[in-house]
């Protein structure tokens, strides 16, 4: 069935406060389950309030079901892309604000929750949330397609919005950063030179595998 008309408290509900299943695929992989089809605008303005204040919105789920709704709203591995955030149906000033909100989503619920493990080396002991933190810019849906105007616009906006991510105090966060900013290298290699080097200066205590990522990130070369 195709949800429409959901609440933000219905459509929280119905992302988040789902069953995580043992050693099973999740819902959104049964054939036949409901799943969320708003307007673009109404997608984005959700996703906002999501992102600018997620602490009581997410208050009543446990970390993996955050996980799971998660990669069900985003992933483009799942049912995450849906051309919501690239529409260009939805006023520039709105895309952009649902991008820079990435900040205190990260700042306020990976930041807390994640364990100071880094996802890249497999670290078994990583928090449930680290492998969504750690992906996010990797399988995060479309921002803007070639011949949309405001396309280096929210360009400029995302890759400002991982170095804001890549100098909060969580391991989890900057390797998130770092991640998609590797990702973006080659179409931005003087910018992402830049962010990074200014994150790796020589006085900087960073964590040393943290550093060694940061310059495979710099070329281009993260998984």
């Amino acid at each position: 069935m195709r949800l429409q008309k959901l609440t933000f408290e219905e459509w929280l509900e119905h992302a988040f406060g789902r069953e995580v299943r043992f050693q099973q695929a999740p819902w959104y992989f049964d054939p036949g389950h409901d799943w969320w089809d708003p307007t673009p605008a109404e997608a984005l303005a959700y996703f906002t309030r999501l992102f600018e204040n997620p602490e009581p919105a997410l208050e009543g789920f446990a970390d993996r079901q955050i996980a799971q709704g998660l990669i069900y709203l985003l992933n483009t591995m799942a049912s995450g892309d849906n051309g919501w955030f690239c529409s260009t149906e939805v006023p520039v000033r709105e895309r952009l604000r649902s991008v820079e909100a990435i900040v205190p989503f990260f700042e306020r619920l990976f930041k807390p929750r994640c364990t100071p493990h880094l996802s890249h080396l497999s670290e078994v002991d990583a928090g449930t949330l680290n492998g969504v933190c750690y992906m996010w810019w990797d399988a995060f849906p479309s921002l803007a397609f070639a011949g949309d105007p405001n396309l280096p616009t929210i360009q400029d906006c995302a890759l400002s919005t991982m170095e804001r991510t890549l100098h909060l105090d969580s391991l989890a966060c900057q390797e998130s950063a770092l991640h998609g900013l590797g990702h973006w290298q080659s179409g931005h290699q003087e910018r992402v030179a830049k962010i990074i080097d200014e994150f790796c200066t020589p006085d900087a205590k960073i964590d040393a595998r943290l550093l060694a990522y940061a310059k495979s990130a710099r070329c281009g070369c993260v998984l």
